[in-house]
């Protein structure tokens, strides 16, 4: 997996997309390519309509290239949401056309959501947090045997574990919470509390 691009490569990317190249469009698409696909799918658990976001998302690119800004972060966060953005699109208007209620759609795109934004940070994340969740989960190591299995030592193994553990859960969504509870929508600090 392509690692995160150095902001330079970034910004010179933008610069000949800007300026039509299309090789860079290709370059971009070698490195990207796989990423958008990923997320897409995971989200509409459909390949003809990820391969269909895909080529949505570098239409996209290609014809505005001056929407990245590489002062708001990396170019392949910015690639992520466009997948994201454009595969929820297409999941509630594939929702829609059936006639699904529309809390079951919004269920569906939180979880989906969020199950793409896990992929993303766990194909971010450095080779060493990602190897010892991987050792962890997939394989149901404990952190000792993640730890022989790496050459670390057993804190190392446990800090590695931890680490992995807390990116991944920031891709949950936040639970909505009850009305009258604090920050709800009734309760104080909610949007029906007083302002």
């Amino acid at each position: 997996m392509a690692q995160d691009a150095p902001p330079r490569w970034d910004r010179k990317m933008r610069q000949r997309l800007m300026r039509g190249e299309a090789a860079a469009l290709g370059e971009l698409y070698d490195r990207f390519a796989s990423l958008v696909y990923g997320l897409a799918h995971r989200v509409l658990q459909d390949e003809e309509a990820a391969a269909g976001v895909t080529r949505e998302v570098f239409a996209h690119v290609w014809e505005h290239p001056d929407t990245y800004r590489p002062k708001e972060g990396p170019l392949r966060s910015w690639m992520a949401a466009l997948a994201q953005r454009h595969a929820v699109q297409q999941l509630r208007l594939r929702h829609r056309e059936d006639g699904r209620p529309p809390d079951q759609l919004e269920q569906r795109v939180r979880a989906a959501s969020a199950a793409a934004r896990a992929d993303y940070i766990v194909t971010a994340m450095p080779v060493t947090l990602r190897s010892a969740l991987e050792l962890a989960h997939r394989e149901r190591r404990s952190y000792r045997e993640a730890a022989r299995d790496l050459g670390v030592t057993e804190d190392e193994a446990r800090r590695r574990l931890r680490l992995g553990l807390q990116l991944l859960s920031t891709a949950a969504p936040a639970a909505p919470r009850p009305p009258g509870a604090p920050g709800g929508p009734d309760g104080p600090g909610g949007r029906g509390g007083a302002r």
